[in-house]
């Protein structure tokens, strides 16, 4: 007999992150928990409701019949701790308190301390909470409260505003351009050692909606993550693509004219509608807009 009492909203919501990530490795990194206090809570749930939830497989884990049987009702529940989060928000009225913000990576490290620096200096009843994280954090779930974008967010209930956007550029380090010559047009450039990622995709989209036929094997050197990927164009292991702003002020890499212009990246805020003038909400909100200003055209 299931014993309904004793599941929790935080075994439910345990449940839920592993269904939906597939792992108990990435489920413990959105939920801020330790593996082992995750598969805890999993095998509590279990016990509680007198079935098998989840099978592991060789690379993560699967739903039992069970578990795809409650997951519909996990959801609607998720929902509605959403909403009672949203309507307490709401009526916050105070500048104190924690504010979440999510950011790429690249913009968590590069942009984003000096303007929590001030925001903390200014508005010292709140803390924040900074996610660098280049997954897309749900808002409506409140796993962040503001978020730092370089696309619009399309959920229904999320504001939005775009600051502007980030120039882009082809660039390589000065030591490797003077050792392997520096490239003047896009034929020299499919001459040179090229670094690129590795499993997404991101780069490559881009360099085919340019006309360029890039396959994977382009790449001599790949890196998903984007503040390695740069710190390996910094260290001279060959041409790649990077923000303006960070070749501009790295005395070590070169920006590259090879006659072809890259797209930039647009920068958008997004917050729930139900909180977005939420008062510490909204004060970080505007501090944000001025702070990221000076990178953004």
């Amino acid at each position: 007999m299931a014993n309904l009492d004793q599941t929790d909203w935080a075994l439910v919501r345990s449940f839920l992150a592993v269904a939906e990530r597939g792992s108990l490795s990435a489920a413990a990194r959105q939920l801020g928990l330790s593996q082992p206090t995750l598969g805890r809570q999993i095998k509590q749930m279990e016990t509680d409701l007198g079935v098998s939830l989840l099978v592991r497989q060789p690379r993560g884990f699967d739903l039992t019949e069970a578990g795809q049987a409650i997951l519909p009702a996990a959801r609607r529940m998720q929902e509605a701790m959403r909403e009672i989060a949203m309507a307490v928000a709401g009526r916050d009225a105070g500048t104190s308190g924690t504010v979440r913000i999510t950011a790429s990576e690249v913009t968590a490290l590069n942009y984003l301390p000096g303007i929590v620096a001030d925001i903390r200096e200014a508005l010292p009843g709140i803390t924040i909470d900074l996610v660098a994280s280049d997954r897309s954090d749900n808002l409506l779930f409140r796993e962040a409260d503001i978020a730092v974008r370089m696309y619009q967010p399309q959920q229904l209930e999320i504001v939005t505003r775009k600051l502007g956007e980030i120039r882009m550029g082809v660039c390589a380090a000065t030591s490797y351009v003077e050792k392997h010559g520096r490239p003047e047009t896009v034929q020299d450039m499919m001459d040179h050692a090229l670094v690129g990622f590795d499993q997404s995709e991101l780069i490559l989209r881009g360099m085919r909606d340019l006309g360029w036929p890039a396959t994977r094997d382009w790449f001599t050197t790949r890196c998903d993550d984007q503040n390695a990927y740069w710190q390996l164009i910094r260290a001279g292991c060959g041409v790649g693509f990077g923000q303006r702003n960070l070749i501009d002020a790295d005395p070590g890499v070169e920006l590259l004219d090879i006659g072809v212009t890259i797209p930039p990246l647009p920068v958008w805020l997004a917050a729930p509608q139900g909180l977005r003038h939420v008062p510490r909400i909204a004060a970080v909100w505007d501090r944000l807009c001025s702070g990221l200003a000076p990178f953004v055209s």
